[in-house]
């Protein structure tokens, strides 16, 4: 399609697909939808993107990304679901550190969720200093639907282009404390920490207590101890009596305003309505996002306001030497990558979550760490996750999430990884990994200690080699680099 040009959307649900060829110095970029009735929308719940991913309607979805040659962010649109008030869905793209005229290869096409079909392509040229685009729109006409190629730049970004459209924006929230300094952890280097001595106890963990101790009763005053002084009560002195003076008009009852039903138990102050109290405005759309990187290692997950509920460990990978299918394909084999972790309580408790040990944990119980799935292509879309209840942190001491291939690839050089923790009242957090450019077939993703009752992530983005001699390994190497000092037993297979 060229820019301008209309086409129309005969599926009842679509997948929109925004895509870019990966390299050196590309950034990235994010997809989202804005659904508007008229030209603007009617509340900032009608922006789908990364920090608000799902319309209340279930209508539009963002979906997350793709990694690999070609990097893909996607949304799901279900047409037959859109409210009929929506007319426009506008379909647009934020660049995260950088420029447009950085991007190659930047489209964005239209497909049928039913059998693949793609329904429409626009492959966006030309870019200079834009940080945001609206590549496309679906709207509705006379009933049906239709896809137009916009391609219209923006060089406010996606807080610019979502004001525009009538979305109140918090673009710049306060940063974070610095988190405290961690001495990083190189493989082959042995880390300072001190292991318990305790064995690994696989049994739920005694004496957490998950209910505080009822309080003790208020003692009351012995018979024979003088009791505190206390004050006559007040009678305030008689008046004399004054009649009531004649008013020249009567009494107006009190009558509620137009369309306001009156509450015969409601109080009022000498006959005046009740004084109305205007409503809250809802608070402004959070566009913040948190990158791990070598230069930035480290976030408090406690300051950045992630202090209860659920976090969400998301892994997903794809083939950097793919042909055909992208996404969790080499060579025409699937990969099997898992995503594990170490944990330790503390009360020196330690043990392992992992699908080849069949072991998935336990969210609201001991280790408070759950594994939801042994996604063995990389091809769901949600991957493989890692639950840790926040709620219970007083009873973690670390955790150190890693990631293994089991199958289908020889080692980590050719596999592109994204983590992302997902909590609960603050925005995502991500990392990337790739660069390997040994044999490891496992890497350390990143830690999560307890320093002083504050919970900090750090990134740690190393891959591990297994001991010579000792195929399969690497785990063994990353509990010795790492100081979880038990032993394993060989896995059973899958």
């Amino acid at each position: 399609m060229i820019k301008g040009a209309n086409v129309a959307v005969p599926a009842s649900a679509v997948r929109v697909e925004l895509g870019w060829q990966s390299g050196q110095g590309v950034p990235d970029a994010d997809a989202s939808a804005l659904l508007l009735a008229g030209a603007k929308v009617r509340s900032d719940d009608d922006f789908v993107f990364y920090n608000q991913a799902v319309h209340p309607s279930g209508a539009v979805r963002y979906e997350g990304k793709q990694q690999g040659h070609t990097v893909v962010d996607a949304l799901s649109v279900n047409l037959g679901q859109v409210e009929p008030q929506i007319e426009t869905i506008v379909l647009a793209a934020s660049a995260d550190g950088g420029t447009f005229g950085q991007f190659h290869g930047l489209y964005i096409r239209v497909i049928d969720t039913a059998n693949g079909a793609e329904v429409a392509r626009f492959d966006s040229s030309g870019a200079t200093t834009e940080t945001a685009f609206v590549l496309g729109e679906l709207y509705r006409r006379q009933g049906a639907w239709k896809f137009r190629a916009v391609g219209q730049g923006y060089d406010s970004g996606l807080a610019g282009l979502a004001t525009d459209f009538g979305i109140s924006v918090d673009e710049a929230p306060a940063p974070p404390a610095p988190p405290p300094p961690f001495a990083s952890v190189q493989p082959g280097q042995q880390q300072s920490y001190a292991p318990p001595t305790q064995p690994f106890i696989p049994a739920p963990v005694p004496n957490l207590p998950h209910t505080p101790p009822p309080m003790p009763p208020t003692p009351a005053f012995p018979s024979n101890q003088q009791q505190p002084y206390a004050p006559p009560p007040f009678t305030p002195a008689p008046q004399p009596y004054a009649p009531p003076q004649p008013s020249n008009s009567p009494a107006q009852p009190y009558a509620p305003p137009p369309g306001q039903a009156f509450n015969p138990n409601q109080p009022h102050a000498a006959g005046f309505p009740p004084q109305q109290q205007p409503p809250m405005a809802p608070p402004p759309v959070d566009l913040a996002k948190v990158s791990l990187t070598k230069e930035a290692p480290s976030v408090s997950l406690t300051k950045h306001g992630a202090t209860g509920g659920v976090m969400r460990v998301n892994l997903n990978w794809t083939s950097m030497a793919a042909t055909g299918r992208l996404f969790g394909k080499l060579r025409g084999k699937n990969i099997d990558l898992d995503l594990c972790c170490f944990f330790e309580l503390v009360n020196g408790a330690i043990g392992s979550v992992r699908a080849l040990d069949r072991r998935f944990g336990a969210l609201y119980e001991p280790p408070f760490i759950h594994l939801d799935q042994d996604d063995r292509t990389g091809a769901s879309i949600t991957g493989e996750n890692l639950s840790v209840n926040l709620d219970d942190t007083q009873f973690i001491r670390r955790i150190l999430v890693f990631a293994s291939i089991y199958d289908g690839a020889s080692d980590f050089r050719n596999v592109h990884a994204t983590v992302t923790l997902n909590t609960v009242n603050s925005a995502p957090i991500e990392m990337t990994l790739d660069g390997c450019t040994d044999n490891s077939r496992d890497a350390v993703l990143f830690a999560l200690e307890n320093v002083n009752g504050e919970f900090v992530v750090r990134r740690e983005g190393a891959f591990v080699r297994p001991p010579a001699g000792q195929p399969g390994g690497g785990v063994v190497e990353i509990a010795r680099l790492y100081n979880w000092d038990f032993g394993f037993q060989a896995g059973r297979g899958k």
